[in-house]
């Protein structure tokens, strides 16, 4: 059995709200062990005292600090101290900084420097550079929307929602699908849905089998690498399988895989894109019969 990564969990409780505690300990459990589990802000404030309540609970340690001059953010600075302490120690091998913050920005970059996993979490206000700096970055307040969506999606089940359901699943609204998805629009800092469409199609372009398929696994991976923003809920979607269904330019099978089946994707070879390959082939080459053509005949 590998052994989990240790994880240091560091909180800024000036840029981040309490009912988000859940959300971030259980992504960090997908990732790892949370070993570190830390808290900055100067709790002598009343806008801190909504995470009072939940810290006992959550058994996080609250550190103290002390907001020294107007206008500047010493809580910061704590973080960053304190990350550096705890790199130096060797007792983690990865960080999750919780923060929508870009000062953060260069000390995620140091500690990914260092071979460390960083794990950023905020909500969608976050900067760019912050994001970008992380290996993989998860919007708090999508988290808790799409888990919001799910569990009333549970409690009134309706009949004819499911049918929908259904029928999309064996693929006469495929194109629907991908058009609502297109449509969507995200938020300014998060990667849209065009860009992880181009990125889908030239990683499977890029695939070395001869078939051009790829376990969906390696494939949310390199997605993932691509764009350390990039997580299906971010899309209103609960699983990766069901977010990449929405292409109509992807099939989905499964595989038998030792004791149990495996889901791959592969392109499909009769869409548009590659239709339209076809069309400019087909055409290519009838124009260079007829040149050829019209030269034999004029020597003649």
């Amino acid at each position: 059995m590998l052994q989990e990564k240790r994880f240091a969990v560091l909180i800024d409780a000036d840029n981040v709200s309490a009912k988000y505690i859940k959300y971030i300990l259980e992504e960090v459990s997908n990732s790892g062990v949370a070993t570190y589990k830390r808290i900055y802000g100067d709790w002598t404030k009343p806008n801190a005292s909504s995470w009072k309540d939940v810290l006992l609970e959550y058994s996080v340690t609250p550190i103290q600090q002390y907001s020294y001059t107007v206008g500047k953010n010493a809580t910061d600075s704590a973080m960053i101290i304190d990350a550096m302490d705890i790199l130096y120690s060797g007792n983690v091998e990865g960080f999750c900084i919780v923060s929508s913050d870009s000062d953060f920005t260069k000390l995620s970059s140091r500690l990914r420097e260092s071979g460390m996993l960083v794990l950023g979490m905020g909500e969608r206000k976050t900067p760019k550079p912050f994001i970008a700096s992380c290996n993989q970055f998860k919007f708090l307040d999508l988290i808790a929307e799409t888990e919001k969506k799910s569990i009333e999606t549970k409690t009134n089940k309706d009949i004819e929602n499911d049918k929908v359901d259904n029928i999309r699943s064996e693929g006469s609204l495929e194109i629907t699908s991908n058009q609502e998805l297109e449509k969507s629009e995200a938020p300014k800092n998060m990667t849209d849905i065009s860009t992880i469409k181009s990125a889908i199609i030239k990683i499977m372009n890029e695939a070395d089998n001869d078939d051009q398929n790829m376990h969906m696994g390696e494939l949310g991976s390199k997605l993932v690498k691509r764009y350390p923003d990039f997580d299906v809920r971010n899309y209103g979607d609960t699983k990766l399988s069901k977010f990449l269904k929405k292409f109509d330019f992807l099939e989905i099978s499964t595989k038998s895989d030792g004791g149990g089946t495996s889901m791959w994707v592969s392109l499909k070879t009769n869409n548009s894109n590659t239709n339209n390959i076809t069309v400019k082939n087909i055409k290519t080459n009838s124009q260079k019969k007829r040149k050829k053509y019209y030269r034999k005949n004029k020597k003649h």
